[in-house]
């Protein structure tokens, strides 16, 4: 899974990086945050009659038909097995896909007999990282609330066995194949709902702080004195 991201670059930077223009009323300099969780706010970006654009979407996805907007704490990930199929995700798969950039993001070691550590993971070449991802937008009478979901997968090396999933990690290149579906259909799409190809991603460990949401600011992301887990 993947539930606790940092996003801490700002917008302006992650559109250059996306080619991407920013949507009306998006601060170009957004509050940073080194612990951004469900219900929380991410950025991404959609593609709109062939242009991209970057705008905010809350974490945890609302299907429009949904009738208890409690669905959407269930729905901050998709699996990418799944995800064309599942009653959920499979309309935004089809037609509301997104690209999520992030500076990195946490897991938890899981492993039987571990301590539940956590593990910051970034992307080896400093980059931001690239997560595929799916959005939707919910109304309720005059409210409307744009939504988002990560889509996951099974994990690579670079887990270095901390958890049995991942977040789908698209290179730079292959971000227009995952956003146009108009030129490529869900078979070509689905292709890139794979692990990352190994070595993309590196870890340490951090402190537990990480793990209230209440926490924020840059000493989260702080290795641990251990050396780092690469």
């Amino acid at each position: 899974m993947c539930g606790r991201i940092a996003l801490f670059s700002p917008p302006s930077r992650l559109a250059r990086f996306l080619e991407a223009t920013l949507a009306a009323g998006l601060d170009p300099e957004e509050r940073p945050s080194w612990n951004v969780g469900p219900r929380q706010y991410l950025v991404a970006v959609s593609d709109h009659e062939g242009a991209r654009v970057l705008d905010r979407y809350r974490w945890g996805l609302l299907p429009s038909w949904a009738k208890d907007p409690g669905i959407a704490d269930r729905l901050f990930n998709a699996r990418g097995e799944t995800v064309a199929e599942k009653p959920s995700f499979r309309a935004a798969f089809a037609r509301r896909p997104c690209a999520i950039p992030v500076d990195g993001f946490y897991e938890w070691d899981h492993r039987p007999g571990k301590h539940r550590q956590p593990h910051y993971f970034t992307r080896r070449d400093d980059q931001p990282i690239v997560l595929a991802g799916l959005y939707e937008h919910w109304s309720s009478g005059d409210q409307v609330i744009a939504t988002c979901t990560v889509i996951t997968t099974t994990p690579n090396a670079d887990m270095d066995g901390v958890h049995d999933r991942m977040p789908v990690v698209l290179e730079i290149g292959d971000v227009e194949q995952w956003l146009d579906v108009t030129d490529y259909g869900p078979d070509e799409r689905a292709l890139l709902l794979r692990p990352a190809r190994p070595g993309t991603l590196a870890h340490y460990g951090v402190g537990v702080a990480v793990g209230s949401i209440r926490n924020d600011g840059p000493s989260l992301i702080e290795p641990l004195e251990a050396p780092p887990l690469f």
